[in-house]
Parts: structure tokens; C-alpha cells; sequence
């Protein structure tokens, strides 16, 4: 192997790109991983648990994965005001301790009160640590040598390959018991506590003088922001039809097995090509990344709205792998979207914030992208009908990523913070 392509792989490899962070940047991009560990080691088997194992009807599986995720994404513009008041440190490490607790009272539930609890409680410490590690891993990169848009490629990358790892350990431990896959996804999290606290230096929050939800009057008067977060939030819808559609479209080609396989697909296209699409999507800057991004995320819903309406070779169960083609090209389409955005956005969300009250600026991002995934679950959810063209939904949510695209074309070109070209910070 030659010198340069010894520094390629230098380049694109994840544990020597992660050796060039400094220990405080490092532990919050590791951190990513065991989050997602913790976490998908329990999310995957938790309606399965409430059914099969504590014998809840559909409505109540229902009510609780709604209060996770409204407790999650609906408040992390708490959790990102609280961090620009209070800093980083003190908030996350008040998020893992309750998500531990989250957790035992999951581990220990055989009612509704505890399980609603519980759930409570595991989503809203993902409110509170989310925005404030992203915040400071955003406030800390700027000052770096290393591309804020490749750091966020990092997070992305271990953030995936805790979710690959997550659900393999989970399935395991779950045949001894759902506690004790519970109590292990705690472990994880004290683990992450006991090192945040060692690692992470406390400081005061970047505003500890002013009121708590301060940062919310400045970034609702921020129009270009605003603008920026509701272009973006089509992509949180977007991502979220892994979970609705594409299961949806196995079931239509008697394939529904194949759902662990198509999240592996996503998961490793992230973990092999994340760096290098961000060094791309760098190189191109944002006036043509992100609407590009959008265009190809409105790719992957028409395209596989043409497929199904016009289904040829994929129409029968019989047809083997082929049947598989609609669903694949999805996955991958979206996984080439989900690379070429996401680390350019979080990369942007600073700038556009002026590199303050970074919380609750990446608070009120987050918490855009789950008002539109509610409400757009709801319309979508109601087009998946046997009575109504399986072509539908797909089309209807085309339309979205492609609006965005069109927001983004025109918003990148009138706003100095997403028009600097390749830029690190």
C-alpha cells in the first residue's frame, strides 16, 4: 500500500479521525454511540414487551411510544434553553440520571402508571442531553482545526453504529428477560454519566445571567432561522417513513422479514461513506449540498411511487429478490440524502445562530422537526389504505423534501451564513 493510500484510509477511517478531537469533543461524539446503544438495545422491544409480555391492548402501546416521542421531541427546546442557562455539563448530566431512572422504572413496570413514568422519563432526558451535547459540540468545533461539518459526520457515524449494535445485544438479552435488558441499557448510561462527569469540564452557561427561555424570544425573531428549521424539518419526516412506509411497502411485496436487513443497509451506507460525503457536501457548499440533499430525498419517495404504481417485475411475491427493488433503492436514496444534509445543516444551525445561545437554537430545530413529524404522521397515516393507490403516500411525501429543496435553493442564496463555500465553521 502506498503512502497516499495509507492517507486516504487515514482520512475516512473513524477511529483516526476521532484520535484528532480533543478529549472533551471525543467524549461527546463516543457519547453518541453509547447513547444509541443504550437506548435501541430497549426501543425495539418495547411493543413487543408491552404486548406479549404485560398483555396492554394497541391503544395503550400506542399512547405510551406517543408519550415517548412527544416527551422527547417536543421538548427539546426546554432542554437547549436550559443548557445556554445553566451549561452543558450540569443539564446533561441531570438528563442521564434521569434516564437511568427511566429505565429501572421500565425494568421494574408490570402496570400502566409506572410504564407511562418510565417512558416519561426516557424521552424527556433525551430532550435535555440532546440539545445540550449537540450545542457544545457545535460552540467547540467552531474553534477547531477539523471541519465542523466533518465532526458532525463523526457523530453521525458512531451514532449509527451504536444503532446496528443496540438491537443485536438487545435481541440477545431478551431471551433471558426484558429487565434485565432494561438494567443493562441503565449500566450504559451510568457508565456515560461517570465519564462525562470525570471529562467534561463544568463550566457556567454561555447566558447563566439571563432568564431561562431568553433564547426563545431571539430565535423566534429570527425569520432566517425559522425559515432554515422548517425547510429542514421535512427531513425528520422524511427519515421517520422508515417506520411507517417502508414497512408498509414490504408488507405490500410479502417481504416484511426483510425490515432488519433494510436498516442494516442504511446503517453501514453511514457507517462506510458518512466522512467522505461530508468532505463532498463541503466541497460544494451549501447553496448546492443542501438543496441537492433535498432533491435526492424527493428522489426517493418518487421514484419508489413510480415503482409501486408501475410495479412491472415487482408486483408478484414469486419475483425473489427483485420485489425487494422499490424498498432498496428507498433506503439507499434516502441514506445518500441523510449524508449529504444532515452534518452541513448542524454545521449551519451555528452560523445562522452567530455561535450563541446555541441550545436553544439547535433546541427549537429538533423540536420543529417533531411538530412536523406528528402532524405529518397523522396525514400520512391516513393515505396508507387498502382503498387508496399504494402510489399515494409515497407521492404525497415527495412533495415535501422537494418543497424543501426549492426553500433551500432560494434561502442559501440570500443568506450569508449559507453561502460561504466549504467553510469549517
Amino acid at each position: 500500500m502506498t503512502t497516499t493510500e495509507k492517507g486516504v484510509l487515514r482520512r475516512w477511517s473513524i477511529v483516526s479521525r476521532l484520535g484528532e478531537l480533543p478529549a472533551p469533543m471525543r467524549l461527546i461524539v463516543l457519547g453518541q454511540l453509547a447513547f444509541n446503544l443504550g437506548f435501541y438495545l430497549v426501543l425495539p422491544f418495547f411493543a413487543v414487551h408491552l404486548g406479549r409480555d404485560l398483555g396492554l391492548s394497541g391503544a395503550a402501546i400506542g399512547l405510551l411510544l406517543g408519550l415517548r416521542t412527544f416527551s422527547q421531541q417536543g421538548l427539546f427546546a426546554v432542554g437547549g434553553a436550559l443548557a445556554d442557562r445553566y451549561g452543558t455539563k450540569q443539564v446533561a448530566v441531570i438528563g442521564f440520571v434521569i434516564r437511568i431512572a427511566g429505565f429501572v422504572l421500565l425494568a421494574l413496570a408490570d402496570g400502566l402508571p409506572l410504564l407511562v413514568l418510565g417512558t416519561v422519563a426516557v424521552g424527556f432526558a433525551a430532550a435535555l442531553f440532546s440539545p445540550a451535547v449537540e450545542a457544545e459540540l457545535a460552540r467547540q468545533a467552531a474553534d477547531s482545526t477539523i471541519p465542523r461539518a466533518d465532526v458532525f459526520a463523526m457523530f453521525a457515524v458512531c451514532g449509527q453504529i451504536g444503532i446496528v449494535v443496540g438491537p443485536v445485544l438487545g435481541s440477545a438479552l431478551l431471551a433471558v428477560d426484558f429487565a434485565v435488558t432494561t438494567l443493562t441499557a441503565a449500566a450504559v448510561f451510568v457508565v456515560v454519566l461517570i465519564t462525562f462527569v470525570v471529562v467534561m469540564p463544568r463550566e457556567p452557561g454561555a447566558h447563566a445571567a439571563d432568564p431561562v427561555f431568553a433564547g426563545w424570544r431571539e430565535v423566534v425573531r429570527d425569520r432566517t432561522f425559522l425559515a432554515f428549521a422548517a425547510a429542514y424539518s421535512t427531513w425528520l419526516l422524511s427519515y421517520n417513513q422508515l417506520y411507517l412506509l417502508l414497512p408498509v411497502e414490504l408488507g405490500r411485496v410479502d417481504a416484511v422479514g426483510a425490515l432488519g436487513a433494510m436498516f442494516v443497509l442504511s446503517a453501514v451506507l453511514v457507517i462506510l461513506a458518512q466522512l467522505p460525503f461530508a468532505a463532498l457536501a463541503r466541497r460544494l457548499g451549501p447553496r448546492r449540498a443542501l438543496p441537492g440533499g433535498f432533491a435526492v430525498l424527493a428522489m426517493a419517495f418518487g421514484l419508489t411511487a413510480v415503482l409501486t404504481a408501475f410495479p412491472g417485475i415487482t408486483q408478484h411475491a414469486d419475483r425473489g429478490w427483485w420485489r425487494l427493488l422499490p424498498a432498496a433503492l428507498f433506503v439507499v436514496l434516502l441514506t445518500l440524502g441523510q449524508m449529504t444534509v444532515v452534518p452541513l445543516a448542524q454545521d449551519a444551525v451555528g452560523r445562522l445562530a452567530g455561535e450563541r445561545r446555541l441550545g436553544s437554537y439547535f433546541g427549537v430545530l429538533a423540536t420543529a422537526g417533531g411538530v412536523v413529524v406528528l402532524l405529518g404522521g397523522i396525514a400520512l397515516g391516513a393515505l396508507v389504505d387498502p382503498a387508496l393507490p399504494p402510489a399515494l403516500p409515497w407521492a404525497a411525501t415527495a412533495v415535501l423534501p422537494a418543497l424543501s429543496a426549492l426553500a433551500l435553493f432560494v434561502l442559501t442564496r440570500r443568506t450569508p451564513a449559507l453561502t460561504t463555500e466549504g467553510t469549517s465553521a
